[in-house]
């Protein structure tokens, strides 16, 4: 179904609205995909903060102009499925990675993350960047490291001046 002049503003601004303040975007061919797999993948995208939208390539490229995503306007060619991800940066390709494994036609083609493209085998990279929850775990356990090894060392030491005095006093205890 064709889409008038109005209609064809709304969804480039509503795509240049989620681009301005997506952190990746991955471009997907998803001909041949069945109706019941795109709606499992629009649910599972919804829960996980990604911003899932098929539209004309000519429109996602004036949509994106501005962005960060703006490099990936002469790649988007063919039928494309654009996932942003908006609060996570490896979210879309964990979700495009996943979905890929139990359907074969849908395939990423696009991936773009700080203005920077990249070929859809990229996808793969984007999908390992850990969650944010994750990184905070990370930085937490290398934060607390530092403390951790000072406090066996302190522990170290101690027990080894202790297990010293009471050698000492057994020595003394014993009859010569």
């Amino acid at each position: 179904m064709a889409l008038n002049l109005s209609q064809k503003q709304e969804v480039v601004a509503e795509l240049a609205e989620v681009a301005s303040k997506a952190h990746s975007l991955v471009a997907a061919e998803y001909a041949g995909t069945t109706v019941s797999q795109m709606t499992a993948m629009r649910k599972k995208a919804r829960e996980t903060g990604v911003f899932l939208k098929v539209a004309k390539n000519t429109l996602a490229a004036r949509a994106v102009e501005g962005t960060d995503f703006e490099c990936t306007k002469d790649a988007l060619v063919g039928p494309l499925l654009y996932a942003f991800s908006s609060e996570d940066p490896g979210a879309a390709g964990r979700l495009i990675k996943e979905f890929a494994k139990t359907n074969d036609k849908l395939q990423a083609k696009v991936v773009s993350i700080d203005g920077k493209l990249f070929p859809g085998e990229h996808v793969e990279f984007l999908a390992a960047l850990p969650t944010r929850e994750q990184a905070l775990a990370m930085l937490a356990r290398v934060l607390a490291e530092p403390v951790t090894m000072f406090g066996r060392a302190v522990k170290a030491v101690a027990d080894k001046q202790g297990g010293g005095e009471e050698a000492t006093a057994e020595a003394a205890a014993e009859p010569a």
